[in-house]
């Protein structure tokens, strides 16, 4: 299976689908979720699937109501415009790494096998992690690592890769673990290690940025009363989704006009996000972390 998709039932619901509606999976990769989208919508309904990774466009159903996006969600807002698709009645976005990315060793995602140390998402363009880790000053590395791996230890770990790479370079995960190893605390390894991975894929793909990028665009690309379904896997994403989801920015502080009314383009549908219940967890382990978020485009900036 190219991808068990997280959370199935729950983010298509919270969709809350109309069969004639236009919507949007920005995260297309095996095309779980944008099936069941489709297995909700009737004959006139559209579905837009967005998705960066060239391995994706093979998923693609031969459905005239499906329209294949080979482009980073960054880009929401001119795609759907060009295909006539704005504004849509629901957007949906499954933040996770796929698990054929995971599970394709010369993609570099995971540190559990062999494999060139690439970790871009378009594999056709952009900077890899063996770019990263081999040209970035320490300090540079031990921001990403502090920041996006949200590691206590990140200017040592900075130091290693410094030391092993003006010795004979990095190239391989294993060798990016295997300079690793002094630093990672025994029994908790693999943690530290999928740590440290996480924080360099998502400098090599902009992540954040591109997830700001996107939310900023959804409250123009949603039709009043539409949907935004957000799956979100590690606190710095769900900060974002939630922050905008509630108050219409990053940093969660809710503005208000002349009379003291809150002006947020959203309001969220569930309070706490919504978790994947121990048998999903039994049945597919990577959706340990996954966290749900959905809200409602309001019909004006003032929804209360």
């Amino acid at each position: 299976m190219y991808h068990n998709p997280v959370l199935l039932e729950q983010s298509v619901a919270g969709l809350s689908v109309d069969p004639a509606g236009t919507y949007v999976d920005v995260t297309f990769g095996g095309g779980g979720h944008s099936r069941r989208i489709l297995e909700l919508l009737g004959p006139s309904g559209r579905l837009v699937a967005f998705d960066q990774d060239p391995d994706a466009a093979a998923n693609v159903p031969a459905d005239d109501r499906v329209t294949f996006v080979a482009a980073n969600f960054r880009h929401l807002k001119r795609f759907l415009q060009y295909h006539n698709a704005y504004p849509a009645d629901g957007i949906l976005a499954d933040l996770g790494v796929s698990s054929h990315q995971f599970d394709t060793a010369d993609r570099g995602f995971s540190h559990r096998m062999e494999g060139e140390l690439d970790m871009r998402m378009n594999s056709d363009r952009g900077v890899t992690a063996a770019q990263v880790v081999n040209t970035y000053p320490a300090g540079r590395l031990a921001d990403i690592f502090f920041r996006y791996g949200e590691l206590s230890d990140a200017r040592q770990l900075a130091a290693l890769i410094v030391r092993r790479r003006e010795e004979n370079g990095i190239r391989t995960t294993t060798e990016l673990a295997d300079a690793m190893s002094p630093l990672l605390p025994r029994g908790k390894e693999n943690k530290v290690l999928a740590q440290i991975f996480q924080a360099l894929r998502i400098e090599v793909n902009d992540e954040m940025g591109a997830l700001r990028e996107f939310l900023s665009q959804t409250a123009d690309a949603l039709k009043p009363g539409g949907r935004l379904s957000v799956i979100s896997y590690h606190s710095l994403e769900d900060r974002l989704v939630k922050n905008y989801m509630r108050a219409g920015n990053f940093e969660g502080t809710v503005e208000k006009d002349f009379f003291g009314q809150p002006l947020c383009p959203f309001t969220p549908v569930n309070r706490k996000p919504l978790l994947p219940d121990e048998q999903e967890v039994a049945d597919n382990p990577r959706a340990r972390s996954a966290k749900l978020r959905v809200a409602q485009r309001n019909a004006s900036p003032n929804p209360r």
